[in-house]
Order: structure tokens, then C-alpha cells, then sequence
């Protein structure tokens, strides 16, 4: 089944462009929206798998737009694609819930195995802002106050053993293979996880973990 993508960018030139390339990779563009607000609305209408989400737009920003949307309940992976190498951009976005953030001059041939590491629930992270991401997450793990173990008490000791895997940055591919489950298996688990401790990405929980005491190594773009 063809991948279902909703874009959101206020560029039209990025927009037809992005298109023209997605669709030659097997990617259906259900719809291209020019603005946030017009964003909002076409993901609650068609339910798409996946959102690509400028952040640099007039009026409601991208950063904003992904809050409305998680707020709407609008659960899919929202990837930011973005010009912008600010570390604020960054936090913010991860704060606001983005499962991804890349850049806008990546490789073309990159984007869609993003896309689809995104589907089956792997943290994408521009190469060139892994730096970033790592010290984003050890600053808000050392800077937040200790959170109640009791989000984590609610997870089953195979989520307790899976979230410190993702707190090493370690992909679902990775997890499985050191546990001898199945990539499935682990998506499943990851998804509850992410339910229980009331987050929308991979890296919310393991900055969780971290704060915990869980994991060796900070997460990367694995």
C-alpha cells in the first residue's frame, strides 16, 4: 500500500517541487496545503500517514501548526522540513511532538526511507543535527526536576527493558535484534510506551529514561 503524505509548506515552488519527487518515488500526496491553518484542516479531513511540516511560515508557524495538530489528536508522524539548523527549532519541535526533523537540503533519495523510518516508528534526525539533539536532550534530562517514577511505573518490564534501548538511541530494527523479537514486536511495545508516558516521540521518552537513570548513551538519529 502507497504511502499517504500530507504536505505543509508555504512555498509553492518547494511545494510543486516536493510533489513532482514524491510522487516519482511511490509516495501518494494526498494533499499540499499553503498555509498551517489550511494544514489543520486537511489532516483532519483525509487522514493521512505521515505529515511533512515547514516551520518558517507567516502567520501560524510550523511549530505551532504541529501543536494544533497534536492537540486535534492528529497522532500520525509529523516530520519538520526545514532550512532552519537552530537548535530552538529543534527543541521546540521535539517538545511540540515532531517524530522527525530534517533538512531541506538533504539528499532526495533520503527523504522517503525517512519518511518510512517515521512510519515504522524510528526517530529521523537530520545527520547534521545529531550534535544538537544530544545535547538538547542531556540539557532538558539535567535541567528538568527529577519527574515522579510514576509514569514509569506503569509500564511491564519488557516496556521498562525496550525504553532503555530507545534511550541509547537505538532504532526498533537494533531493539529487536538485541532482544530477539520481532521489528514488529517492538513497534507495537513503542507505541505503548509512548501511550503510557503521555508522549508523541521516541525522543520525549528518552529524555524520561534519562531523567530515570535509564540508558548509557544519548539518543541519536539512529
Amino acid at each position: 500500500m502507497r504511502l499517504r503524505l500530507l504536505l505543509i509548506d508555504d512555498h509553492a515552488l518547494v511545494r510543486k517541487g516536493l510533489e513532482e519527487l514524491l510522487r516519482s518515488r511511490g509516495v501518494d500526496v494526498v494533499a499540499s496545503a499553503g498555509s498551517g491553518e489550511e494544514g489543520i484542516k486537511q489532516a483532519l479531513a483525509l487522514s493521512p500517514d505521515v505529515i511533512l511540516l515547514d516551520i518558517k511560515m507567516p502567520v501560524m508557524n510550523g511549530i505551532e501548526t504541529l501543536e494544533r495538530l497534536r492537540a486535534s489528536n492528529v497522532t500520525v508522524p509529523i516530520l519538520m522540513l526545514t532550512m532552519s539548523r537552530d537548535d530552538a527549532d529543534l527543541r521546540a519541535a521535539l517538545r511540540g511532538g515532531a517524530a522527525g526533523y530534517l533538512l531541506k537540503d538533504m539528499n532526495p533519495e533520503d527523504l522517503v526511507p525517512a519518511l518510512e523510518a517515521a512510519l515504522r516508528g524510528d526517530n529521523v534526525v537530520a545527520k547534521e543535527m545529531v550534535g544538537s539533539l544530544t545535547r538538547i536532550v542531556q540539557g532538558q534530562a539535567n535541567e528538568a526536576p527529577r519527574r515522579s517514577a510514576a509514569p514509569l511505573s506503569e509500564l511491564t518490564p519488557r516496556e521498562m527493558e525496550i525504553l532503555s534501548h530507545v534511550a541509547e538511541g537505538q532504532s526498533n530494527k537494533m531493539i529487536a535484534r538485541a532482544l530477539n523479537i520481532t521489528d514488529g514486536t517492538v513497534k507495537l511495545h513503542v507505541k505503548a510506551i509512548l501511550r503510557k508516558l503521555s508522549v508523541h516521540s521516541r525522543v520525549e521518552a528518552a529524555v524520561i529514561a534519562v531523567e530515570q537513570g535509564l540508558g548509557r548513551k544519548k539518543p541519536n538519529d539512529s
